[in-house]
C-alpha cells in the first residue's frame, strides 16, 4: 500500500491592482508593480492566477458595439428577452457551434473549442457597455508569454493560469474555470495508483487547473478590482501542459 500524501496547506494571496489595464499596457509590468505596491514578492512555487479580461484588454480585444449590426431576427430575439442583440451577434461570430440557444440564453462552443455562454462575450467590468470585450485570441499563449517574461525579470519559473466564469449545466451559480494554461500539467492522472485501503484507482484524474481557478475565484471577485491573485503552497506537476488538455474530445463527450 502507497504511503498516503499529507494535506496540504494552500494561501491566496489577492492582487488588487489601483488603476485599469488599457490597450497596449505590459500585465507583467501592471502585476510587478501592483506586488511591488502590496509588498508582495512571487516565491519558488508559487502559481500565478489571472482574470483573463486584463489579457484582453492588454491585447485589444474590445469590440466598439455601436459597430455591432444584428440582423432583424436577432433583434427580435434579443427584444423579447431583453437582451442586447449587437452582444448576441458578436457572441455568434466569435463561435463555431451553437450549442443551445433557449428563452433567453445562448450557449456555444468557442474558437478556442470552449462551451460558455454568449462565446465568453461580456460588456461588465469593460467600461460601462459602450464595448464588448473578447476572449483572448489565444489563452494559453497568452500565459505562455506572461510566464516567459516573469521567468525573465524574476529569474522564477511561476506557472501561470488564466482564468474565466463559467455557467454548469445541472448546476446553479457562475464558477471559474481555466481557459490558458502554461508552465504545470492541468491534469493530475492517479489512475493506477492504490488509495489509503488498497484500492487501485481507475478513474481519478483531477483538473487540477480549473479547482485552483475556483480557489482564485474566491478572492478575484468582479466587483473588488482583484483580477489576479498567487495561490501558494500547492505542489503542482511542472511541465509544458495547456488548456486545450481540458477540453474533452468528441470522441468521448457524452452529451454532443
Amino acid at each position: 500500500m502507497s504511503r498516503p500524501t499529507l494535506s496540504q496547506e494552500l494561501r491566496i494571496i489577492p492582487i488588487p491592482l489601483a488603476t485599469e489595464v488599457r490597450a497596449g499596457d505590459s500585465i507583467t509590468d501592471t502585476l510587478l508593480e501592483a506586488l511591488k505596491h502590496q509588498k508582495l514578492a512571487l516565491l519558488r512555487g508559487d502559481i500565478l492566477v489571472v482574470k483573463h479580461k486584463i489579457i484582453s484588454k492588454a491585447e485589444g480585444q474590445l469590440v466598439p458595439l455601436d459597430t455591432i449590426k444584428p440582423s432583424a431576427p436577432l433583434r427580435a430575439w434579443a427584444r423579447r428577452h431583453h437582451l442586447d442583440a449587437r452582444v448576441t451577434q458578436l457572441a455568434l461570430a466569435e463561435s463555431k457551434r451553437v450549442v443551445r440557444r433557449k428563452r433567453a440564453v445562448l450557449i456555444t462552443e468557442t474558437k478556442h473549442g470552449l462551451v460558455c455562454a454568449n462565446s465568453g462575450v461580456d460588456v461588465s467590468n469593460v467600461d460601462g457597455g459602450s464595448h464588448a470585450l473578447l476572449l483572448p485570441e489565444d489563452p494559453d499563449r497568452s500565459a505562455a508569454q506572461l510566464q516567459r517574461e516573469l521567468k525573465r525579470r524574476l529569474r522564477l519559473s511561476i506557472p501561470v493560469l488564466i482564468t474565466d466564469t463559467f455557467g454548469r449545466p445541472w448546476r446553479e451559480g457562475l464558477t471559474e474555470v481555466a481557459i490558458g494554461v502554461a508552465g504545470m500539467e492541468p491534469l493530475h492522472d492517479d489512475r493506477g495508483r492504490r488509495d489509503p485501503h488498497g484500492y487501485r484507482l481507475r478513474v481519478s484524474v483531477d483538473a487540477v487547473a480549473d479547482e485552483l481557478a475556483c480557489a482564485a475565484g474566491l478572492v478575484c471577485g468582479k466587483l473588488t478590482r482583484t483580477p489576479a491573485c498567487i495561490i501558494r503552497g500547492f505542489r503542482y506537476r511542472p511541465g509544458r501542459g495547456s488548456a486545450r488538455e481540458l477540453i474533452r474530445s468528441a470522441a468521448n463527450d457524452l452529451f454532443r
